[in-house]
């Protein structure tokens, strides 16, 4: 959860930061910032919210690069020459009324995207959709196969995303066992099926009370 204290160090080592970029001009560059750089979206990787601030700083002659202040918690975000940005935001979205242990995979599987580290969110989205099996009621010690499985044949998957199962296994297999390392879409894949599959669980059923028996 980001602080407002944390997000003032932060800033301040981005002040710092931005002064060693620009060779130490940083003085000319107050000039530039005061009059703004023209906007950008994107969504503050400290905040988690979707901002469009004008105001930062950037280098001068060919190679241009960018630091925005967001709008929001005054949190520094890089863009360098290509537009990358960093840090980048965790990909997915949160998902409400999780059990803990299920909330800290899922978010582990997110940060590890967010670092690149692709064949660790996989193994990750790996673990936490055991872990969804066996909170439903599949028996423990069984393969990953075996629960994916088990949450297809229970209904936990909805009948029209059958062919995500398939997908699941086979990307859920290849990073376990074969030396293969996944890519950017195999993790974000695997993040947005468990996305899905945890608001379609727990999410969703949490927003709605069942209804009062008769007496």
């Amino acid at each position: 959860m980001f602080s407002r204290v944390s997000g003032i160090q932060t800033l301040r080592f981005g002040l710092g930061f931005t002064q060693v970029l620009l060779g130490g001009h940083f003085d000319e560059y107050r000039k530039e910032q005061r009059r703004g750089i023209g906007p950008k979206s994107y969504v503050c990787s400290f905040c988690g919210h979707r901002v469009g601030p004008a105001l930062g700083f950037h280098s001068k002659g060919p190679r241009v690069v960018y630091i925005y202040i967001c709008s929001y918690c005054t949190a520094p975000t890089y863009f360098d020459l290509v537009g990358s940005q960093f840090p980048s935001p965790a990909f997915g979205n949160p998902v409400e009324s999780l059990p803990d242990g299920l909330a800290a995979l899922y978010n582990e599987a997110r940060s590890c995207a967010k670092s690149n580290s692709y064949t660790s969110a996989v193994l990750t989205c790996r673990k936490l959709l055991m872990h969804i099996a066996v909170e439903k009621g599949a028996p423990e010690n069984q393969s990953f196969l075996q629960y994916v499985e088990y949450l297809a044949t229970e209904g936990y998957v909805p009948r029209d995303a059958k062919g995500w199962v398939d997908h699941i296994r086979t990307k859920g297999n290849e990073a376990n066992h074969d030396i293969v390392i996944m890519s950017r879409g195999d993790a974000e894949n695997l993040i947005t099926f468990s996305e899905m599959l945890l608001k379609f669980i727990y999410e969703f059923p949490a927003k709605i009370k069942p209804p009062e028996a008769k007496p």
